[in-house]
């Protein structure tokens, strides 16, 4: 894997503007972890300049050329993660962890206590290393969702 970040790059997360949609939404297509037997779930994904207005999404981006890293979108009302991605070539970088410290301190401006998460079955074991803790089963959805997805609270004391 060659890392994205160029020699002295610092690492920012800044609110996603409506210019970053296309770039969030390559990232979201083509993520190596929804790969067959979950790339139906991905593959007409969109994340649009709409959304963008209307959700508290975050960008993690290299500084000096704003290279987008990965990204979450909280959702205030119910709190819930209802998207973090990290680019394939920033994977192993800490993109993830930073993210989810950032979106902590966001939920704690915001007067939330704790956000739901319903994780990409692969990705359960990285929510529970951040602090997530398992409380239950979203069961399967086709065609939409075919697969059970864990859910988890993360307490963002």
């Amino acid at each position: 894997m060659t890392s994205v970040l160029t020699p002295g790059a610092d690492i920012v997360v800044r609110r996603a503007t409506a210019r970053d949609a296309r770039r969030l939404t390559r990232i979201v297509r083509h993520s190596r972890a929804y790969k067959a037997p979950y790339e139906s779930m991905v593959a007409g994904y969109r994340v649009g300049p709409d959304y963008i207005e209307a959700h508290e999404v975050h960008v993690a981006v290299a500084t000096g050329d704003d290279t987008v890293l990965g990204f979450y979108a909280l959702l205030l009302d119910p709190p819930e993660l209802d998207l973090l991605f990290v680019a394939d070539t920033a994977q192993g970088l800490g993109i993830g962890r930073r993210l989810i410290t950032h979106l902590k301190g966001r939920a704690r401006a915001a007067g939330i206590d704790a956000v739901r998460v319903v994780s990409h079955p692969p990705s359960e074991g990285f929510y529970r290393s951040v602090g997530a803790h398992r409380t239950g089963t979203v069961r399967a959805n086709p065609p939409a969702v075919r697969w059970d997805r864990p859910e988890l609270t993360l307490p963002v004391h």
